[in-house]
């Protein structure tokens, strides 16, 4: 999966949480200075290239909609952050969340039975 730029993320949280939309929708979301219409249409043209949506003419414009889940990019991205950052382990990524105190030790039980139950 292509990493996207923290625009394109940006564009594609809108679209995620809208689904079908045309470039106008996304931009309106956007609070006072809103970004130029060009702009968002450029960065729906580069998701689209990457392979993040798709679209069909409606009128005079498009609507898109996007073929990647936001929680499968989400995957992608971490599992990246995790070969990168923290030399592939998992361990490290649970152990970093533990001692934030993020996760519970009810947390960690149910972590170790579904480690169980997937071998």
């Amino acid at each position: 999966m292509i990493k996207l730029s923290q625009k394109e993320e940006e564009v594609m949280e809108h679209i995620w949480q809208l689904g079908e939309c045309t470039p106008r929708d996304v931009l309106l979301r956007y609070p006072e200075p809103q970004p130029l219409l060009n702009g968002i249409q450029n960065v729906f043209q580069s998701l689209e290239r990457k392979g993040y949506l798709d679209h069909r003419r409606e009128g005079r414009g498009y609507v898109y909609w996007p073929i990647v889940e936001k929680k499968d990019y989400g995957r992608s991205r971490l599992s990246s952050f995790v070969d990168r950052y923290l030399d592939g382990s998992i361990k490290e990524l649970v152990s970093f969340f533990a001692r934030e105190q993020k996760l519970t030790s009810d947390d960690l039980r149910d972590i170790i039975s579904l480690i169980e139950e997937s071998e």
